[in-house]
């Protein structure tokens, strides 16, 4: 008897410290990779399983979590499948698969089913732009996203309309909008297409700056692809480029839409995983407040150093979304802490995140113009960070960057956000110039018509570019922008409209009296910008040769002229020409050129997917 009570303590022993072991907690560190090159996966979420308990990659592709040993850690990706490993040691490196089966997806639609091929990314829910929206548990709710209309820029006389004027933002928007509606099985809207913005999400190898100016004008002209009679110009601007670690401090304001719209997983969620990478890349000098509002705005959290990054990630992991949308209320409290903490010299900002869906106090877009245009003087920039789907209000965040000093992204997924947020920090969030304008005057001796593509929001009169008190867009450190004008050359039929002849002036009747200066110019491209810290412009400018027309463009002005002529399929502009899918993908394919992110390769998957959606 006593040898069995004996056995059964020695069991139960033995029982206990196995239990005591498998719940041991440590802290399990290693790195991400892709396993097809050894390339770190940024942003990829690390979970325990059964668990809401996780974290997410860093940078450089690593992560650190305290876990129970035993326990189940799940790696997931987007693009990637799904890896579940078992917690046997402190150190953990993993290696994802690229997921390569092919996705079919039956879609219910107003009165039948479509089905969606070759799909790209993941679905957060199925929509139908005209119909409704389906989300688990497969609740009915109405599309109500919102979008400014345009009408699409159109030939104007040279001779009659020598200049054209607008403000030069780089917002990018638009082009993760509508990748988030085709990887849907979606096609986008016409409104939701802002061509500017989508050539402007990449970057182009532009040269650095060098003198008295932090910004730098190149030029380029070659044979239009979609409409061969006509030339296509590619005018770019590099903003200098400012090493992280020497960025001037940040003093930044988290806005953060708590309201019971941003309750689902592409919404609320999202910004805090997005947060977060930002946080993980502050220093001691940089500051962080947190702004909420959802019926009303509070401070969450006072401004705090960056040396303290577990509070901030407290705060923001405890914010909840629920109640309704106060968003006049919170940007004007979020300016008003950014005004407290203002560092001199130093970078001010505030970094909305929301749906845009504000329905309390100031919500019209008229009433959010006046109240930004109010707060930008303040030397306080704006970001404009949009999430979501269903409700989202494009045209709301659209005022509020246009108006507000500001800068607009769209973020569908955590590696945009790191995009964004880590990879592209000092051009979204540290701007080297504001109000920053372009004019090009066209010289009719050689231009018969010209076209601005895209820009439509942005067009400024011509008198505005020299007036300072004319606000226009900023230019983050490293930034490039483009901007691709559509020349009918002299000689050439044009689509311009005519007028009947004018009686009181006087008529200029040959091409020789159009260019009086006999100049052997195609056009002069001029800039205007602000030292972000002053009220008086400085001015550059550059010309283009009549005869400088490249045969053979660079591989950035392929890839270029490939996206403008997406976005001119996607809206079905009066001004697309011959243009096809097929052109595009040949164009892009031959402006890849290394693409080390691979955003370029996946605009080509994108347009594949649109080819398909339209068979």
């Amino acid at each position: 008897m006593k040898t069995k009570i004996l056995r059964i303590g020695f069991a139960l022993f033995l029982t206990v410290s196995t239990f005591m072991v498998s719940a041991q907690e440590i802290e399990v560190h290693g790195t991400v990779y892709d396993a097809s090159d050894r390339r770190p996966l940024i942003g990829t979420t690390v979970l325990i399983k059964g668990t809401h308990t996780g974290t997410i990659t860093d940078i450089h592709g690593q992560y650190r979590i305290r876990v129970q040993k035993g326990k189940t850690l799940i790696f997931s990706f987007v693009g990637f499948l799904t890896k579940e490993v078992r917690v046997t040691g402190t150190r953990l490196d993993i290696y994802l698969e690229e997921d390569k089966r092919s996705l079919e997806e039956v879609t219910v639609v107003a009165f039948g089913k479509q089905k969606r091929q070759s799909l790209v990314g993941n679905m957060a829910y199925i929509q139908d732009r005209n119909i409704m929206t389906f989300q688990p548990p497969y609740i009915i709710r109405p599309n109500t996203e919102e979008y400014e209309a345009y009408k699409e820029n159109r030939f104007l006389s040279a001779s009659k309309h020598p200049l054209s004027t607008f403000s030069l933002d780089v917002d990018a928007a638009s082009y993760g909008n509508i990748r988030r509606m085709i990887n849907q099985g979606e096609m986008p809207g016409k409104d939701a297409v802002r061509i500017e913005e989508m050539i402007n999400y990449f970057t182009y190898d532009y040269p650095q700056p060098g003198g008295e100016h932090p910004v730098n004008i190149l030029t380029e002209a070659t044979v239009c692809p979609w409409n061969k009679q006509h030339r296509l110009v590619r005018i770019g601007v590099k903003a200098k480029e400012i090493p992280s670690a020497t960025l001037p401090p940040s003093n930044l304001v988290f806005l953060i839409d708590v309201s019971g719209s941003m309750y689902s997983q592409d919404k609320l969620p999202l910004v805090k995983s997005s947060m977060k990478l930002l946080v993980n890349n502050l220093r001691p000098e940089d500051r962080v407040a947190i702004v909420t509002y959802a019926g009303a705005a509070g401070e969450v959290l006072p401004a705090t150093s960056g040396a303290d990054k577990q509070k901030i990630l407290d705060a923001l992991e405890n914010l909840q979304a629920g109640g309704s949308t106060a968003g006049g209320a919170g940007i004007q409290l979020a300016y008003k802490i950014a005004g407290k903490n203002f560092i001199k010299g130093g970078n001010n900002r505030v970094i909305l995140c929301t749906d845009g869906d504000f329905n309390v106090g100031v919500s019209s877009t008229s009433e959010l113009e006046s109240l930004i245009e109010s707060k930008r003087k303040s030397g306080v920039f704006l970001t404009v960070l949009g999430y979501g789907m269903g409700n989202y209000k494009d045209n709301k965040l659209q005022t509020l960057a246009e108006k507000g000093n500001g800068n607009h992204a769209y973020i569908d997924n955590l590696q945009e956000a790191n995009k964004t947020l880590v990879n592209e920090f000092g051009s979204t969030m540290y701007a080297v110039a504001k109000d920053v304008k372009l004019q090009v005057e066209f010289n009719p001796a050689f231009v018969k018509a010209y076209r601005l593509v895209g820009y439509e929001s942005r067009l400024l009169n011509e008198e505005d570019f020299n007036d300072d008190a004319k606000d226009a867009g900023e230019l983050g450190a490293g930034h490039t922008v483009t901007a691709l004008y559509e020349i009918v050359p002299a000689g050439v039929e044009s689509s311009a409209g005519s007028v009947d002849p004018l009686k009181y002036q006087k008529q200029k009747n040959s091409s020789a009296a159009l260019s009086l200066t006999g100049s052997k110019e195609l056009l002069t491209v001029k800039l205007r910008y602000k030292s972000p810290d002053a009220n008086r412009s400085k001015k550059l400018e550059i010309a283009l040769p009549a005869n400088q027309l490249n045969k053979n463009p660079s591989k950035d002005f392929h890839f270029a002229m490939a996206v403008a002529m997406f976005g001119q399929l996607l809206k079905d502009s009066d001004f697309k020409g011959d243009a096809t899918y097929g052109k595009v993908i040949d164009l892009a394919r031959k402006g890849l050129d290394e693409d080390r992110q691979g955003y370029r390769r996946e605009f080509i998957r994108l347009v594949e997917t649109v080819e398909q959606l339209e068979k």
